[in-house]
Order: C-alpha cells, then sequence, then structure tokens
C-alpha cells in the first residue's frame, strides 16, 4: 500500500482514520498528537522538570525518546527518568534501563520495593495470590513513583499510558461501579506530582511501531519488553478482549471512551461536586479514598 500523502510506501494503515501513511508522515502524525495532547491540556511550561516513569518497554522509551526530542533545544526544561524494580523475577533489569535513559543523556532515579517497602512483588503474590498481585502492584508503584519524583523536585511526571490504556481504564470504571472516578480531574495538589499522559491518544500499536523506528537510538537497540507474569486479573483481561473485539467493527471506540473522560472531567457543576473528597488527596471518597485506604492497608502488612 501507499501512503495518501507523499505516495511512498506506507509502513501503517489506520483503521480510525482510513489512511495509510509512510514511516515520515506516521512519525509526523504521532508526535503531532502528543503535542496537541501536551498543549491542550498545558502539560509543559518554562521551569518543568519532568520525570518520565521509566519501564523499559516500548511504550515508555518512546515516551522518553520524544519528549527528549521535544525539548531537547529548550534550557527551560529538565528531564529525569524513574524505574521501579518491583521485585519481579526475570521481569525488569535496572542496568539495562538506566542504559536507556542514559543515552538520551538525562539523570536516572531508581527505587525498589525491596528497599522502600521491606518486602518484593514476588513474596506480596505469594502471601495475596496471583490474582491479587497486579493490584497490589499498582499501588505500590504508583506511590512509589510519585514519592521519588517529589524527592527529586520534579514537577510533572510523564507516563507512557496509551489509547489503549486509556480506552480500557473508563470501561473498567464503569463496568466495576466506579463511574465517579470518570469525574475526577487531575490538579497539582501538596505532595501529589501531577501526572502527565503525552501519548493519550495514541493507539498501542503505533506506539510500538514508533518504538522499533527508534530503537537504533537505544543502547544496542535494546527491547527490553517482557510480559509481566501478573500482568492482569481475569475481569481485565475479559474486559480487554472485549474492547478489542467491539473496536473491530468500530474502529473510534477508543477515541471515544477516552473522550468521555476529558468531557467529563472539565465538567463544572457535576453529581460529583456532591461526593466528599478524601483530605489526603483530594480524590472522591468518603474519609481516606480507596487508594489511600488500600496503601495503609497494603504498607501496614508488607512491613509486618
Amino acid at each position: 500500500m501507499r501512503c495518501d500523502k507523499c505516495g511512498k510506501e506506507a509502513v501503517l494503515y489506520q483503521d480510525y482514520s482510513g489512511k495509510h501513511l509512510c514511516r515520515q508522515h506516521f512519525i509526523m502524525d504521532l508526535e503531532a498528537k502528543a503535542k496537541r495532547a501536551i498543549r491542550t491540556h498545558h502539560w509543559m511550561k518554562t521551569g518543568d522538570h519532568i520525570a518520565v516513569a521509566l519501564s523499559g518497554d516500548p511504550a515508555t522509551s518512546a515516551l522518553l525518546f520524544f519528549l527528549t526530542k521535544l525539548t531537547e533545544k529548550r534550557r527551560d526544561i529538565r528531564m529525569s527518568a524513574i524505574t521501579i524494580d518491583e521485585g519481579i523475577a526475570g521481569f525488569r533489569n535496572p542496568v539495562q534501563v538506566k542504559r536507556v535513559a542514559e543515552s538520551r543523556g538525562v539523570s536516572w532515579i531508581s527505587g525498589s520495593f525491596e528497599e522502600d517497602y521491606g518486602i518484593t512483588m514476588d513474596e506480596i503474590a505469594r502471601r495475596k495470590g496471583a490474582t491479587h498481585a497486579c493490584r497490589y502492584c499498582r499501588i505500590l508503584r504508583h506511590h512509589l513513583l510519585n514519592r521519588i519524583a517529589c524527592g527529586i523536585g520534579a514537577t510533572k511526571l510523564a507516563l507512557g499510558t496509551s489509547l489503549d490504556d486509556g480506552a480500557q481504564d473508563v470501561l473498567s470504571e464503569v463496568l466495576c461501579g466506579n463511574a465517579e472516578q470518570l469525574f475526577v480531574t487531575h490538579r497539582t495538589r501538596p505532595g501529589i506530582v501531577l501526572q502527565i499522559r503525552p501519548f493519550m491518544d495514541v493507539p498501542a500499536q503505533e506506539l510500538r511501531l514508533y518504538a522499533a523506528i527508534h530503537s537504533d537510538k537505544l543502547p544496542d537497540g535494546e527491547d527490553l519488553s517482557v510480559q509481566c507474569p501478573y500482568a492482569s486479573t481475569v475481569a481485565e483481561r475479559d474486559i480487554h478482549a472485549m474492547l478489542e473485539e467491539y473496536t473491530q467493527n468500530h474502529p473510534a471506540t477508543k477515541h471515544a471512551l477516552v473522550n468521555i473522560r476529558e468531557n467529563l472531567s472539565r465538567t463544572p457543576c457535576t453529581a460529583a461536586d456532591s461526593i466528599p473528597t478524601c483530605p489526603r488527596c483530594g480524590e472522591p471518597g468518603t474519609g481516606s479514598c480507596r487508594h489511600c485506604g488500600m496503601m495503609d492497608v497494603l504498607i501496614s502488612e508488607v512491613v509486618q
């Protein structure tokens, strides 16, 4: 197939736009989406210190490459990378991830469950069961990423969240009865580093292609992506399968789901205004929200 813009050989067909794109126009299209997300949400300004949550997988490696490329001529923005070692055997090698950060000329900071919580993810899975491990891991990892980002003075924490991730999250919140979470706005709060998601409108497939195209700019062309043994719960897998099947016939579905959250989070007066907010993090919840409450339980359990 040929690129609809220039006639060169296409590397991608976008079913949601109906376009065939060559390598050059694919890169331009993806980066334009990311720049638009940053511009729309005012996610970058003078004096920012942006910390990238760098796992070494295609999405976060692509994010680091894009942001360093975007800011390479700016002296008013500082970049860092943070890697969390969850303590999962054979899953992540922090030394390899460090080389990715160094190849882009950014400082690298690491944290680990074992050092900060006194327990590895493998041990948590043995105690709590593998079916709950992904949920525990997300909470602990988010908590540690924020703590490290605060400690280094970061003003933004950049996540490699794709369109697929965002759409599945919206669908999960609705199906699990947590629709009020869709009204939550991500504001800067004391002790909480603002999370930014420049790739929120980019499909996971396109992120993988973008990362592969730029793999020669990583040390030894490394692809550090390995499937986590605790990747998801049965419910999450079912939701993912349902979303993928529906999207095959309705290509714009993922964009529509992400747009729902975007529109609801900007609603000035909603039912969410009457929901009590957590005094610790500002999210909806009576007393401590579910995240803070779970953190208290988890930390008390893992330190015993």
